[in-house]
C-alpha cells in the first residue's frame, strides 16, 4: 500500500454559533452510525454467503456479528470502524480477508497516477497491531529526505495520521516512527506530487539478458509482456522479477504462463464455494505472439510475492519451464474478487480455494525456490542486488549444463 492523494469522506459536523452546533453534532453522529452499519452488514453478509469455504474455517460468524457490530456502530471515525472490521475478518485467518477504508481504497485505485504521496509502502505489522511496516522508501522522496529507513515502523497514534486520511500535497503530516534499535523518531513529512511507478518495466542493460520487472498484476500485463518478448532471440536469457509483487488479476497470470507454456495445458484447479472443481489452463493471451518462447527463464520471488505473484512460478516451476530464485514466498495463493462498500471502502474476500497441477495447496506453504538467494536492507542500500546475480548464475549453469533443468519443490 502506498501513500497517495485522496479525497476521503468527511462526517465532521458543522460547529455554529448558538445551539446549532449541538444539533449538527448529533445528527453527524447518528449518520456516523447508519453508514457503520451499512458497511458492517455489508462485510458479515458477503463473508456469511459469498465465503469460499461455507463452514468459514470453524468460526461462529453469528457469534462474531454479536461481538463486533456493536462497536462498529460505536466508532466515531473510518480508523476506528475498519479496526473493528479488520479484527472480525483475522478469525477468518486469511491473508485475502481484509477491508480497505475509503482513503486506503482511493490511494490503491489512483496507484499508478501521478499524485501527492510521502513515497513509503507500508505492509501491517502483525506483531504491533494497528502499525505498519516500512516496506520500501522511494528515492528522491519527502521519506527519503527525512531519513526514513526500511525496515522501520510506522506508529499509528490517536492523535497521529494514520492510513486511513487522506494525503494532500503541501499539507504536513504529523507522523511517529520507530526505527529498528527501538527508538520512536517523530517526524513532519510534508507530501509533493510524484510520478507514478510503472508498473511494468524492462531492463536491457545486460548483454544477453532481459530483465522484466513487474510490479503487480494488472490490467495489460500480457499485451505487455508479449511485446517485450516478440522478436527476442532464443539463446536471450529472461529473468522475471516478481518480488514484492502482491498479486492481481488472475487473468493476466494465465497470460503471463501463456507465454511460456503451450496453448489449453492444465496449470491449476480452482475450487469456489460451490465444491466444483474446475481446471485452469493457458489461454494464450501473451499479446501478439503466435506461440510460447523457448529462451531460458529465471523467476525471482521473495516473502512478500503473493497470490498471483506465487501461482505463477509455481506453475512454471512444476512445468520445468523456469528456475525459480529468491526466498519462499508468502504462502497467501486463495483466489479473492473485490466488493465495493457503501461508504466507497472495499472488502477483499477469497472466493475459490486453489492447488497446482500437481496437487500441491500452497495456501500458507508458498513456493519454495529452486536456488535459494535473500536480499539484504544493506544490499538494497548499498545498490547490491545478490538474487538477480543468483538467477544469472542458475541460468548460466543451465546453459553450461548443471542440474537445475528439473522442476523443484513447491512445498
Amino acid at each position: 500500500m502506498s501513500l497517495a492523494l485522496v479525497a476521503a469522506p468527511s462526517f465532521a459536523g458543522t460547529v455554529e454559533a448558538g445551539g446549532g452546533a449541538v444539533v449538527d453534532a448529533a445528527s453527524s453522529t447518528r449518520d456516523r452510525a447508519r453508514m457503520n452499519q451499512r458497511v458492517f452488514d455489508r462485510v458479515w453478509g458477503e463473508v456469511r454467503s459469498q465465503y469460499y469455504d461455507p463452514g468459514l474455517h470453524g468460526v461462529d460468524w453469528d457469534a462474531a456479528r454479536r461481538t463486533y457490530r456493536p462497536q462498529a456502530l460505536a466508532a466515531r471515525d473510518d480508523r476506528g470502524l475498519y479496526a473493528v472490521l479488520d479484527e472480525m475478518l483475522d478469525l477468518l485467518d486469511d491473508d485475502h480477508a481484509g477491508a480497505a477504508s475509503p482513503a486506503v481504497a482511493s490511494r490503491q485505485d489512483a496507484l499508478r497516477q501521478r499524485r501527492a504521496a510521502v513515497g513509503l509502502s507500508l505492509r501491517p505489522a502483525p506483531e504491533h497491531p494497528g502499525d505498519y511496516r516500512i516496506e520500501a522508501v522511494r528515492r528522491g522522496s519527502p521519506a527519503e529526505a527525512a531519513g526514513v529507513q526500511e525496515g522501520w515502523r510506522l506508529r499509528v497514534l490517536q492523535d497521529g495520521w494514520s492510513p486511513d486520511q487522506e494525503v494532500v500535497a503541501g499539507q504536513a503530516m504529523a507522523m511517529t516512527f520507530v526505527d529498528e534499535a527501538g527508538h520512536e523518531r517523530p517526524l513532519s513529512l510534508t507530501p509533493v506530487v510524484m510520478e507514478p511507478v510503472p508498473a511494468f518495466v524492462a531492463d536491457r542493460s545486460r548483454p544477453g539478458v532481459v530483465v522484466l520487472r513487474v510490479e503487480g498484476f494488472e490490467a495489460g500485463l500480457g499485451r505487455w509482456m508479449g511485446q517485450e518478448l516478440a522478436g527476442l532471440p532464443p539463446e536471450t536469457d529472461l529473468v522475471i522479477d516478481l518480488r514484492g509483487n502482491p498479486g492481481g488479476r488472475l487473468m493476466e497470470a494465465d497470460a503471463v504462463l501463456s507465454c511460456f507454456l503451450p496453448r489449453d495445458q492444465v496449470w491449476a484447479t480452482r475450487t469456489p464455494r460451490s465444491g466444483r472443481r474446475i481446471a485452469l489452463s493457458t489461454a494464450g493471451g501473451c499479446g501478439d505472439l503466435e506461440a510460447p518462447v523457448s529462451n531460458p527463464v529465471a523467476v525471482l520471488v521473495d516473502a512478500e510475492s503473493r497470490s498471483a505473484a506465487e501461482l505463477t512460478p509455481a506453475a512454471l516451476q512444476e512445468a520445468g519451464r523456469a528456475v525459480v530464485v529468491g526466498e519462499r514466498t508468502a504462502g497467501a495463493v486463495l483466489i479473492s474478487q473485490e466488493t465495493r462498500l457503501p461508504d466507497g471502502g472495499r472488502l477483499t474476500l477469497s472466493r475459490a480455494d486453489f492447488v497446482t497441477s500437481g496437487g500441491v495447496r500452497l495456501e500458507k506453504r508458498g513456493v519454495t525456490p529452486d536456488v535459494e538467494a535473500a536480499v539484504t536492507r544493506e544490499d538494497r542500500r548499498e545498490g547490491r542486488d545478490p538474487a538477480l546475480e543468483a538467477a544469472l548464475g542458475a541460468l548460466a549453469a543451465r546453459e553450461r549444463g548443471g542440474d537445475l533443468a528439473g522442476p523443484g519443490p513447491v512445498v
